[in-house]
């Protein structure tokens, strides 16, 4: 590993361990043993190396729940949707710090145009892959709802879990829920 994936990797872990608001320069560097010049050479500012490492790491938990679900035999979209909510809320669950360091990174993000753009442009990407998970053989004009749908489920989901799991919704509540509201639509 070079050195700016070795400050991303220790932002990662700090992120984790301490939370975006107490994640220091000087945790970075030294968890990562570079300096802290590196920090403003490879990402400009503490905060574009936090939302890097935070998109990065919240992107590759969904993506190998994403290719879980690519690889396996289920083709129908409520079965796909339900192990996806299944798999997921697990993540929410055995990597809460990552999860909460998370939803601290998006408030931070209100203060920065550049992230917001950077948060953006991967938000776009998963409500495509999100689309293409619930159907894969999509053909149709409906790719943006579909991914806006889901990604706002999944944000509002994320929420209630990390604020009280004991009452946070099921992947099958919420299936049932989508069920229940469509004919109504």
């Amino acid at each position: 590993m070079g050195t700016r994936e070795d400050l991303l990797t220790a932002a990662t872990h700090c992120l984790a361990e301490r939370g975006y608001a107490r994640t220091t320069v000087r945790d970075i560097v030294a968890a990562s043993g570079s300096n802290l010049a590196a920090i403003n050479y490879h990402f400009g500012t503490r905060d574009a190396l936090m939302q890097q490492a935070m998109i990065e790491a919240t992107a590759g938990a969904v993506q190998q729940i994403l290719d879980a679900i690519e690889s396996s035999s289920e083709r129908q979209p409520a079965d796909r949707l339900i192990t996806f909510l299944r798999r997921l809320i697990v993540t929410f669950t055995d990597d809460r710090a990552l999860w909460a360091a998370n939803i601290e990174s998006l408030a931070q993000a209100l203060h920065s145009g550049d992230v917001q753009a950077d948060i953006s442009e991967k938000q776009l990407e998963g409500k495509a892959a999100l689309t293409r998970m619930l159907l894969p053989d999509n053909d149709t004009d409906a790719d943006d709802e579909i991914g806006a749908l889901l990604w706002t489920l999944l944000d509002g989901l994320l929420v209630q879990w990390l604020l009280d799991p004991k009452i946070a919704p099921s992947a099958d509540k919420v299936v049932d829920g989508l069920r229940a509201i469509a004919p109504l639509l």
